[in-house]
């Protein structure tokens, strides 16, 4: 896995805009407070690592792609970035955060269990985790079934997991997360494009 998202990084332009980077960081940034520790798991090239710092937060940026570390560490240079990975447990004591950032991340996960384990290992009590990922409702869904099956659902895409609210409320429920909060935005409202979740270890 980790050979096929260096070639992932190596291929995206230099120059690329994250996905919906305006209203990733208008969800994140006002649930986080100046001075916690924030894992930003999926950091990408650290456009949202760099804005947490800025915001005052204490971030630390974690990939499975050098490649995405490199560009990271050139662009928002200050954070801690960590490669970690793909499937083996995180390179973090128990109870480290206060916030886990995943933001696009899950869908990519092939060990769900696993990953989510992961991510209450590391968090404190009373920690969250913060997330986005692409929703795939019941009207979206059939629109994707009638236009562009093939290409959404392409075998060499990097997308394994497609969330409703119903399932990602159910897994985050089954995990022992509380203080579930899901709300979906962008697009138009029976077509929205993104699933953003807060919640709460007891």
């Amino acid at each position: 896995m980790r050979e096929f998202y260096e070639d992932v990084w190596e291929q995206l332009p230099e120059a690329l805009e994250p996905y919906a980077l305006e209203r990733r960081r208008a969800f994140l940034l006002p649930r986080v407070a100046a001075g916690e520790r924030v894992l930003d798991l999926g950091c990408g090239d650290g456009v949202l690592t760099g804005a947490l710092a800025g915001a005052g937060a204490d971030p630390v940026g974690a990939e499975i792609a050098e490649g995405a570390l490199r560009r990271a560490r050139e662009r928002h240079p200050g954070p801690r970035y960590e490669l970690v990975p793909p499937h083996g447990p995180l390179p973090f004591a128990d109870h480290a955060f206060d916030v886990v950032w995943a933001s696009e991340v899950i869908e990519h996960v092939a060990d769900t269990e696993r990953w989510l384990g992961e991510v209450r290992r590391v968090l404190r009590r009373g920690g969250r985790l913060l997330l986005t990922t692409p929703y795939h409702g019941r009207v979206k869904n059939l629109a994707i079934a009638a236009t562009r099956f093939e290409a959404h659902a392409d075998p060499r895409g990097q997308h394994l997991r497609f969330y409703t609210r119903r399932s990602l409320r159910e897994v985050l429920d089954a995990f022992g997360f509380e203080a579930i909060e899901l709300r979906t935005a962008g697009g138009p409202p029976l077509l929205r494009e993104t699933l953003l979740a807060a919640a709460r270890l007891p």
